[in-house]
């Protein structure tokens, strides 16, 4: 268990999630650019999968919709025309996540979350909907909106409706649409939750903000973000949080596998497929030297790319000097970068007097959870024009013609434009299905009100899950090694403290 005093409180976002004050005809610009951006058909990924532009025009809760089985429970782009394509992105998921696969083979029998009651709120893909049929194949009833308004894949949430499953999401919602789903999940008639699935910490904010008598009787809530994670903490330090919780994105295999490994790919799929970027040559900073940051600058140096990062830790800064990185403040660089990303979790990373000093062309996007790394508010202001100009990809304007690159709206750009590796998410989904068993078959008293980290018992057997994929093999112990080094034969293999 992590003490709380390790980790520091920070201001991120206990608010609700709003857009700021902006003149009227601001606010019609940057609406009609969202209908435009989820309305765009491209040939990107499944993710980018919408229905007929009149379609689009018309909210999908202004809708009434309903399966072929007359199951009625949902609100999602077009069940009809979409669900049978959702369904077979899901088909191909399942063949590329070995882990969540033979976990769902292994314990569907057995039904370990039987009458389990889960919240969800992740984003929707057709990875993540490998999960979610998992945790209902494994006895669990679900209700499940989207984390993120612009990651979601519209078939695949058809597909997910069509098969009987509460699901509130579709691409492009606004934050008002945000907040109605989630909401819709939460509150349900003749449903109450005892388990939250979290990507962000949103489900967990609302329940316990507007819905305190059923956050009350909770049995625990599953994290797989940085930011969820440090509201999480958040909340344990000034005494709100009053069920037990499970950090899973600082489990090894989350960490390594998900947040570092996952990454290499993304950064150069996103900025690709958004931008068309030749990568030689060019000066990229990359804001944090995390998990997500180490990945993204690894494979940016790998193309070619001169590499800066920042930094608040020293000892990040020592891992990125030795791998090669200058280590800078944004200010430094600022005018001559071509590409800036994002990947701290913090808030305010790029401010307006950053953008304001940015070459013309200068590429920006976020590689972190929070939307609030780039302040995207301070650019939504009269003077400046914004101008989309493909899915998720807007130019914005000053008044003496220079102009940046916003990605996504400052939002996950490896969700919102690029695909997603599903080998990856199956390491991820298999952390927080054994969480979610873990936390719903707790003896009572044997988790308090605090964030634990996942068993490092249950981090080894999923590595496990996925080592036959590779045909790799375990060497094994003898029983005077394992008696020499202190360990059981079958793990676990290394201390809660070791540092992979």
């Amino acid at each position: 268990m992590l003490k709380n005093s390790e980790t520091p409180i920070c201001d991120l976002g206990f608010g609700v999630k709003q857009e700021s004050a902006q003149p009227a005809a601001l606010k019609k610009a940057i609406s009609t650019r969202r209908r435009s951006s989820a309305a765009s058909t491209c040939s990107f990924s499944s993710a980018c999968f919408t229905g007929s532009s009149d379609e689009d025009e018309i909210s999908p809760r202004e809708k009434t919709q309903r399966n072929t089985k007359g199951f009625t429970d949902f609100c999602v782009k077009n069940v009809t025309g979409q669900h049978a394509f959702g369904r077979r992105e899901i088909e191909i998921a399942e063949q590329e996540m070995p882990g969540i696969m033979t976990l769902r083979r292994r314990a569907c029998d057995d039904k370990p979350l039987k009458n389990a009651k889960i919240v969800c709120c992740t984003h929707i893909n057709a990875q993540t909907a490998v999960l979610i049929e998992t945790l209902i194949e494994l006895g669990a009833s679900v209700r499940w909106a989207a984390c993120n308004i612009y990651s979601t894949q519209n078939a695949v949430a058809a597909a997910l409706a069509e098969a009987g499953v509460p699901i509130f999401a579709w691409r492009g919602e606004t934050e008002e649409d945000f907040w109605w789903c989630l909401d819709k999940c939460i509150s349900a008639n003749g449903w109450e939750p005892n388990l939250i699935l979290d990507d962000g910490g949103d489900a967990t904010h609302l329940m316990f903000k507007k819905y305190p008598n059923l956050f009350k009787d909770i049995k625990g809530i599953v994290e797989e973000s940085l930011t969820g994670v440090h509201r999480l903490y958040h909340m344990s330090k000034n005494g709100k949080l009053t069920v037990p919780a499970i950090n899973v994105n600082d489990s090894v295999t989350k960490m390594k596998f998900d947040n570092f490994y996952s990454m290499q790919d993304a950064i150069l799929d996103s900025l690709k497929r958004t931008t068309d970027i030749m990568f030689g040559g060019k000066q990229i900073v990359v804001c944090g030297y995390g998990e997500v940051g180490k990945g993204c600058a690894k494979s940016l140096k790998a193309q070619g790319c001169i590499v800066y990062v920042t930094e608040i830790d020293p000892i990040c800064a020592l891992q990125a000097s030795m791998d090669g990185h200058r280590v800078v403040t944004l200010n430094e660089v600022i005018r001559n970068v071509d590409v800036v990303v994002t990947a701290t979790g913090n808030k305010n990373v790029v401010t307006r007097e950053h953008m304001d000093r940015m070459k013309n062309g200068c590429i920006v996007c976020n590689m972190g959870h929070s939307n609030s790394e780039i302040d995207v508010n301070s650019i939504q202001t009269p003077e400046l024009r914004w101008e989309s100009v493909r899915s998720q990809v807007d130019h914005i304007i000053w008044p003496d013609g220079r102009m940046i690159i916003l990605l996504a709206e400052g939002r996950l750009v490896n969700m919102s434009c690029s695909t997603v590796p599903s080998f990856v998410v199956s390491v991820a989904a298999s952390t927080q299905a054994l969480a979610l068993i873990e936390l719903y078959n707790a003896q009572q008293g044997r988790y308090k009100s605090d964030v634990y980290l996942l068993p490092k018992k249950m981090d080894e057997y999923v590595a496990s899950l996925h080592l036959p994929t590779f045909d790799a093999h375990l060497t094994e112990l003898t029983d005077e090694q394992a008696k020499y080094l202190g360990l059981n034969r079958s793990g676990p293999f290394k201390p809660n403290y070791y540092r992979y």
